[in-house]
């Protein structure tokens, strides 16, 4: 019995997570500390050993990438007050034509919401949906979902994004690999998500939001309307739009091929070479992003004087908060996991499964997530309960098992998601059964091809 206690331990403690996230008032930091603190106890450690190594853990994970996320929401907040997500958006519309402005928005979705946090970045550019619907043709349920498929995506994939950040910090994994990773594992998701919102207005073509308070327009007319209004607005212009997105991009992926290359025999040159240094220091994520908020405020902000520039770079601070204190709390459960051997115990129990360990995180997200809601919350959890584990088996690709607990919370979001309510009332939707057509499907269809994804990535690396 002394053998399975430190797992029962972590199981009572995921039980109290769960119950204190659902069913109090407890804040899902709390909650993270006191499971940390029921699973070291239960797993061996002394009390002083399990406040010992939360406090590791907790600097530790936040050592890694409390900079980062806190660079990435500055850059997100100057997108979206200086018109650069709009510019985005108009562009993309105006080149893809009349008849395909669904693609547009999901691929500017795709591109925003990698700096943006996904709601802000759903109600900027919501607006644009509204402006080219059209009854029976462009269909507001078509042009919204693909909006929102595009945003949530690289959202829960792709860093700067603080899930997918904190969880390539509780797996070790390199952000760069993590960023491409993310970029690709995304897109099938997104087509995905596209194809079912141009079916979904078709199943629903004569829908009007229930709140709306404009009169119907002709869908060219429409279109016409917005392309003016925009080319007569005062925005920046694509390029400089998207160099601060583009550009820690471009200089993290340089890093990655760099240090790829370098590990040939007959290019271990690279690394000490000045093409090499110099990209092992623009690369790194922190001067990177560091550089992208220069670029970001610089040009994307010329005329607007320092404390209005201030201002709105620690709004953006202000909304990450919470973040890095829920990612630091994921990090400090990982490591109770990990030093009590807790993980351990648990691999040599898993490595007898019918199961592809790259699978365990994916499903452990995908539980939390249809329990409490939050996909941030439930991948940062997933990765701190199965990180210890998975990284004790043989051949399991950290990659792929980090992008697994990214992709599996994006389950079926519903009542108790923050998203869910977002795009439903933001289109006016107050039957139940057509919300979650709208967003609980999508979602869901995103995750299963995700899977697949997943398992295609684990099998090629």
């Amino acid at each position: 019995m002394a053998l399975y206690t430190p797992i029962i331990g972590l199981a009572v403690a995921v039980f109290v997570l769960v119950f204190l996230v659902l069913c109090t008032r407890v804040h899902a930091l709390i909650a993270m500390l006191i499971a940390a603190s029921i699973a070291g106890i239960s797993g061996g450690l002394t009390a002083v050993q399990t406040v010992d190594t939360i406090s590791k853990g907790f600097g530790s994970t936040l050592g890694s990438i409390g900079i980062v996320i806190g660079l990435g929401v500055m850059m997100g907040r100057v997108l979206e007050v200086s018109g650069a997500a709009e510019q985005i958006a108009y562009s993309f519309i105006k080149w893809l034509g009349k008849r395909r402005e669904e693609w547009a928005l999901a691929i500017t979705g795709y591109i925003v919401s990698i700096p943006i946090f996904v709601d802000s970045a759903f109600v900027i550019l919501y607006p644009l949906v509204k402006a080219l619907a059209k009854k029976g043709q462009r269909n507001l349920l078509t042009l919204g979902v693909a909006l929102a498929g595009g945003l949530i995506l690289t959202h829960h994939a792709v860093p700067p994004t603080p899930g997918p950040l904190g969880v390539a910090a509780i797996f070790g994994v390199d952000i760069g690999a993590m960023m491409m990773a993310g970029l690709v594992l995304a897109i099938p998701c997104v087509i995905g998500v596209v194809i079912y919102a141009r079916w979904l207005g078709s199943r629903y073509p004569d829908f009007e939001p229930e709140n709306r308070d404009d009169a119907p327009e002709d869908r060219h007319a429409a279109h016409q309307r917005y392309l003016a209004e925009k080319e007569a607005k005062a925005l920046p212009s694509l390029t400089l739009s998207l160099l601060p997105i583009v550009a820690p991009i471009v200089l993290i992926f340089i890093n990655a091929v760099n240090n790829m290359l370098a590990k040939a025999e007959d290019m271990v040159w690279l690394s000490e070479s000045l093409w090499g240094q110099a990209f092992a220091f623009l690369g790194s994520p922190i001067i990177a992003l560091t550089i992208s908020v220069l670029l970001a405020v610089y040009t994307l902000m010329p005329k607007v004087d320092k404390h209005d520039t201030l201002e709105r770079l620690e709004e953006g601070l202000q909304t990450a908060g919470i973040i890095l204190l829920v990612t630091g709390a994921g990090g400090a459960l990982g490591a109770v996991l990990r030093e009590s051997g807790t993980g351990t115990l648990l691999a040599q129990h898993v490595a007898n499964l019918p199961l592809t360990p790259v699978l365990i995180p994916f499903f452990i997200a995908t539980l939390v997530r249809l329990i409490q809601g939050s996909g941030t919350v439930a991948m940062i959890t997933a990765a701190s309960i199965s990180a210890p584990i998975v990284s004790q088996l043989p051949g399991v690709n950290m990659l792929a098992a980090a992008q697994a607990a990214t992709m599996g919370a994006l389950f079926f979001s519903y009542f108790n998601d923050s998203m869910f309510w977002v795009v439903n009332r933001m289109m006016g939707i107050k039957d139940v059964k057509l919300q979650m057509m709208v967003w609980s499907v999508p979602t869901t269809i995103a995750w299963a091809i995700s899977l697949c994804g997943i398992l295609i990535l684990d099998w090629w690396l």
